[in-house]
């Protein structure tokens, strides 16, 4: 696993584009700091830079790096959800500019999975987790589902569970600065 993180982390440092497996499905990423890895993402995807994509980051300390103030709230939620939990919060810091969306709002999930954690830490920065499909096409359930077209179009593919078939995308919780709690996907 140590050098597929060392591949993956060589590669996004150079602003390029990644396919590996999540907490949950088979994402595309890049560092979540690049402008420009970021636009390669929506015009691999065929995606509208108005559809904001998710960010992974290890833990609550690097959340907090990259969120003006979390709320209290996101620390309960998360810390007793029983699957992968993505949250939108107010007042994104520190991220391309295209991955904010226009309310200014931005969807974090802390993982839990070995391999995106290591990544992260070792990156020191965030990445973007965006299903590997073309945009309204399936979300591909396991590596095998995974379109030539993305494929072509990353500049690394991590050669790890390419047997394992995932469950589903992460519940959406999306989070007000007054305390409003709303569920976007369950």
């Amino acid at each position: 696993m140590t050098e597929e993180v060392n591949k993956a982390v060589q590669v996004l440092k150079q602003g390029g584009l990644i396919v590996y497996p999540t907490d949950t499905i088979w994402g595309i990423g890049c560092d979540a700091t690049n402008y420009d890895a970021v636009k390669r993402i929506y015009e691999l995807k065929q995606r509208e830079e108005s559809k904001s994509m998710i960010c992974l980051v290890s833990d609550f300390n690097m959340l907090n790096q990259y969120i003006e103030e979390v709320p209290e709230v996101a620390y309960d939620i998360l810390k007793y959800a029983n699957k992968p939990t993505t949250v939108i919060y107010d007042r994104p810091l520190r991220v391309a500019e295209n991955l904010i969306a226009e309310d200014n709002t931005l969807a974090i999930r802390i993982v839990r999975n070995t391999f995106c954690n290591q990544l992260i830490k070792k990156l020191r920065k965030p990445i973007v987790s965006t299903s590997a499909n073309i945009s309204n096409a399936p979300s591909p359930k396991s590596y095998s589902e995974i379109s030539s077209d993305i494929l072509k179009g990353v500049d690394y593919v991590v050669n790890l569970d390419r047997k394992k078939k995932s469950s589903k995308a992460s519940s959406i919780i999306k989070l007000s600065g007054v305390g409003m709690v709303k569920v976007i996907r369950q």
